[in-house]
Formats: structure tokens, C-alpha cells, sequence
């Protein structure tokens, strides 16, 4: 990967405009991330634990919950690890590691959302043919292709980023190594990598987007088509959980590429929505919007009471 290049590290110099304040950082990224960690956990735990939830659709749940463990992982140990007064540099080969997970988890999840609007889809129009049609097979096959794409995805923006020549500045003025934070530190012309990374993050954005707006659209043609008003409500409840986390997931990125000038300050404050804040209200949304989860959670709870009084 390596290319002519002289560095062996990059100097990642944190948030813009937030200097002194590095203290308060840790205390409230820690705190979030650790609750990111324990509340996906929980989630991935109740799933496991009861059989009442092993369907298509809580296996696409628990999935999801191990990309938002991951997702943060990515970016937020190296975060803390520098505003606790510890070294701000990384190598140049983790640099890359990270800007090829960040996007390979990122762009897999985005993928997986896309599948679990299928999922409700399918759930919610052909209730009779569920099974069939969302059977092991096909579910597995589906995450597959996500990983796939998110990984063909990921490797496209990290070999034309890291072919580049780098050789003199190399201090990132952001929190990780992404690609509009690197490129510019080239010895060359960058503008190929940060137009192949800025059209290829917005077009499969646009597209999954695109496709979660199809399944929704056809599930709200169908609920509107049930007669009675608990129906109607059922049908939503089952998919009001899986929207809201939509939202949050894709209403940092569309911020991002919307805003007329870049502001590097609200770059970093919508980045931070999208790495660490989003993946951590996911956990709240699944755990408190869903009572089977819920339901299972309090079985898990009482069994280790009960266990522990023993």
C-alpha cells in the first residue's frame, strides 16, 4: 500500500476548535461510548437468550448491534486514548486500517438497513409467505452481500487514498484518519481520490437511502389498506423502531452533504452524531420501542438475580 512515502505516522490533532477542553471530551465520549458497548450488549444478549426471538428479524437485529459495537470501535479508543494526555500519533498503516473499517462498517450497516426494511417488507405484505421467502438461507445471504459491498466499498476509498504519495505534513486537523482529513497531506494532486471518495460515499448513500424509501413506501401503501385501527397500529409499531434509527443514522450524512461550505467544526460535531452518538441511541430505540426485547431483557435480568440469591 505504501507508495514512495517517507511517513510512518500521522498526528491526529482532535476536534477542531476545541482546545482546553479535552477533559470534559473524555469524560462525556467514555460515557458514551461505554453505554454504546453495555446497551448493545444487552440487546445481543436477549436476543440470544430467548428462542421466541430467533426469526430473521432479531437476527438482522443482533447483527445490527454487533456493527454498532464495532462501528465506535473504530474510531473512539484512539479518541479517548489522546484526550487523556496520551500520544495523538497513529500509524500510517493503522491510519489506513481505520479509514478502511470505518468505511467497511459504515457502509455495511447502511446495507443492513436497507435488508431490514426488506425484512418488514416482506413481514408486513406477505405475512402468509414470511418464512419462506426470509428463510435461513436468504438471510445469510444477504448479510453476505452487505459485507461484500462494504468491503468492495471500503477498499476502493482506501486504495485511492493511500496511493497517493505522502511525504511532508502530517498532521490531520481532525479526530481519525478519514478521507477529506488525509488526502490534502499528499505529496500530489489529491483532488481523484477525494472526488472518487465523495462521489462513491453519496451515490451508495443515495442509493440504500433510495431503497429503504421503496420498502417503506409499499409498507405504508399496505398498512393504509389494513381496515381496523389495531392492525393498523401493529403493522406500525413493528416498523416505528427500525425508521427512528434510520433517521438517525442517515440524518448525520445528509447534513454533511448538504451544508453549502464545509464547516470544519460542524464536520466534526455531525461525524461524532454518525461514529458514536447514533450506534448508542440504537440500543435505547431497540430496547425501549420493542417489547419482546424488553420482555426478554427482564427474563435476563430476573435469571441473574435469582442465580446470584443462590
Amino acid at each position: 500500500m505504501r507508495n514512495h512515502t517517507e511517513l510512518h505516522e500521522f498526528i491526529l490533532l482532535g476536534i477542531p476548535q476545541t482546545e482546553g477542553l479535552e477533559t470534559v471530551l473524555f469524560v462525556i465520549f467514555s460515557s458514551i461510548y461505554l453505554f454504546t458497548l453495555l446497551g448493545n450488549l444487552l440487546i445481543l444478549t436477549a436476543i440470544v437468550s430467548s428462542s421466541t426471538l430467533h426469526t430473521p428479524m432479531y437476527f438482522f437485529l443482533g447483527l445490527l448491534s454487533i456493527f454498532d459495537m464495532l462501528f465506535p470501535s473504530v474510531t473512539c479508543p484512539k479518541m479517548l486514548f489522546y484526550l487523556s494526555g496520551q500520544s495523538q500519533a497513529i500509524s500510517y498503516e493503522g491510519c489506513a486500517a481505520q479509514l478502511f473499517f470505518y468505511h467497511f462498517l459504515g457502509s455495511s450497516e447502511g446495507c443492513l438497513y436497507s435488508v431490514m426494511a426488506y425484512d418488514r417488507f416482506v413481514a408486513i405484505c406477505h405475512p402468509l409467505r414470511y418464512m419462506l421467502i426470509m428463510r435461513p438461507g436468504v438471510c445469510v445471504s444477504l448479510v453476505v452481500a452487505a459485507w461484500l459491498v462494504g468491503c468492495l466499498h471500503a477498499t476502493i476509498l482506501t486504495s485511492f487514498t493511500f496511493q497517493l504519495t505522502y511525504g511532508g505534513s502530517n498532521r490531520v486537523d481532525y479526530f481519525f484518519c478519514d478521507i477529506p482529513a488525509v488526502s490534502p497531506l499528499a505529496c500530489a494532486d489529491s483532488s481523484l481520490a477525494q472526488r472518487v471518495g465523495s462521489t462513491n460515499v453519496g451515490f451508495l448513500a443515495l442509493m440504500l437511502l433510495f431503497s429503504v424509501c421503496v420498502s417503506y413506501t409499499r409498507i405504508g401503501i399496505a398498512i393504509l389498506r389494513i381496515q381496523s385501527a389495531e392492525g393498523r397500529q401493529k403493522a406500525f409499531s413493528t416498523c416505528s423502531a427500525h425508521l427512528t434509527a434510520i433517521l438517525c443514522a442517515y440524518g448525520p450524512v445528509i447534513i454533511i452533504y448538504l451544508q453549502p461550505t464545509p464547516n470544519p467544526l460542524l464536520g466534526a460535531m455531525v461525524q461524532i452524531l454518525n461514529n458514536i452518538v447514533s450506534p448508542m441511541l440504537n440500543s435505547l430505540i431497540y430496547s425501549l420501542r420493542n417489547r419482546e426485547v424488553k420482555r426478554s431483557l427482564k427474563r435476563v435480568f430476573h435469571n441473574v438475580v435469582f442465580i446470584s440469591r443462590e
